[in-house]
């Protein structure tokens, strides 16, 4: 009988015909009105800006802000001096209010000086409202032509735990999305325009290293030239903008981020990456990035493997934004909104040509993970937000060389 059981859970789980019709439309709508009350009762809760925990409504924007209104004053090189920015944002939000460093290269301070120019409250909302719109929009588009019904994408792609997650930080997961899935989405057919979204992800450096090795392997010499442009004239721009005393700071306070990231200083449970996930289980900072190189050698090799068959466009481009994230030690959970894009090719690839063994499945995993990833790791501890995007990248990567194995170089059109 437990034999039978067992058989019968994992043939399930290998078909996906556990993911039926009525689940897919309850569980996302079910995730999606939770998110709404845990929402309606922060606002309902908050006191002035703060939060029912004493910290300011979408905590992480507070330093954002604050940035803007540093670069509002003439001083674009305070953010990046973390006892005076921490200065800064005791005096708005009081002694007890969390304090939250400036990472960002100046190219974000622009935007942080645009939305500083607004109360806290309507710049939050301004924020969080305008970059949702980006992130849905491209989901929309991904799976225009699967067939899917527009309304229950919507309400899944909103109903995905990361949405939360970066709702509550009120961090940047959505544009990062935005960018990414939608340089994806473009680079076929208006690569100039996917390059310049690509290069637009520089504010977040950290998710740089495999999109120029994607798109050399893949021959897209247009996008990567405008990539290379946008980012010459993104530099220049900043420059003349916040002066190179801005840059100069950003590169000193390089060191300070480094070891406050070390040693798990935003705490290793929140972050999503596999030098966390091993300092997590308690590795030395010397192993961990040990561990963190290895996977970057082998996720590389995967994605330009990929870059360089005849398989789906939509699984490599999947597999190359789970490669971002695997790709680099400092990402977090909010970070994981990267995924939707990701999940949304896989879906509309899935429904035009038939889901492969355990497909289904690793999608509800990786949309599922972001709303446990951190409990987990607080409670056992175990990294298991990185291990699911670890598990699906390398599903999704085997399946897509298996089904398309012969080598693509004299076959790709280049664009």
């Amino acid at each position: 009988m437990v034999r039978e059981r067992y058989e019968t859970m994992w043939a399930n789980l290998r078909s996906g015909n556990w993911v039926n019709e009525q689940r897919l439309k309850v569980y996302p709508l079910t995730l999606l009105v939770g998110s709404a009350l845990v929402i309606m009762a922060m606002i309902a809760l908050k006191h002035d800006r703060l939060g029912p925990d004493d910290r300011p409504l979408g905590t992480d924007f507070s330093q954002v802000w604050i940035a803007g209104l540093e670069t509002l004053r003439g001083h674009p090189e305070e953010p990046f001096d973390l006892v005076r920015h921490i200065s800064e944002q005791r005096s708005e939000f009081g002694e007890r209010s969390a304090v939250y460093g400036w990472p960002y290269p100046p190219y974000f301070l622009a935007l942080a000086e645009l939305l500083a120019r607004l109360p806290y409250l309507q710049a939050l909302l301004v924020w969080q409202l305008a970059t949702l719109v980006l992130y849905l929009a491209v989901i929309a588009a991904i799976t225009r032509d699967s067939g899917l019904d527009r309304s229950r994408i919507l309400i899944a792609a909103l109903a995905f735990p990361a949405v939360l997650v970066n709702l509550g930080h009120g961090q940047n997961g959505f544009l990062t999305a935005a960018l990414l899935g939608g340089g994806f989405l473009l680079l076929q057919h208006r690569p100039i325009l996917s390059g310049t979204l690509f290069a637009l992800l520089a504010y977040k450096p950290q998710f740089g290293l495999v999109i120029p090795a994607a798109l050399i392997a893949g021959r897209h010499w247009r996008a990567l030239g405008s990539a290379v442009v946008t980012l010459a004239l993104m530099t220049l721009a900043s420059i003349a903008a916040f002066g190179l005393k801005s840059w100069i700071a950003f590169w000193k306070s390089l060191a300070l981020t480094r070891a406050l990231f070390e040693q798990g200083a935003t705490g290793f449970e929140k972050m999503q990456s596999v030098f966390a996930g091993v300092r997590l289980i308690g590795g030395d900072v010397e192993t961990a990035y040990a561990a963190q190189a290895a996977v970057i050698l082998l996720t590389l090799a995967a994605v330009i493997l990929l870059w360089r068959s005849r398989a789906d466009r939509r699984a490599i481009s999947a597999a190359t934004i789970m490669a971002t994230l695997l790709t680099t030690p400092y990402c977090f959970d909010y970070d994981m909104v990267m995924l939707g894009p990701a999940i949304a090719f896989l879906t509309a690839q899935g429904v035009e040509k038939g889901f492969g063994r355990y497909e289904k499945s690793a999608l509800v995993l990786v949309f599922a993970v972001p709303l446990f990833a951190r409990p987990v790791a607080m409670l056992l501890p175990l990294p298991i937000g990185v291990m699911s995007i670890m598990l699906v990248f390398a599903l999704t990567a085997y399946t897509a060389w298996r089904d398309n194995r012969l080598p693509a170089a004299s076959t790709l059109a280049t664009p």
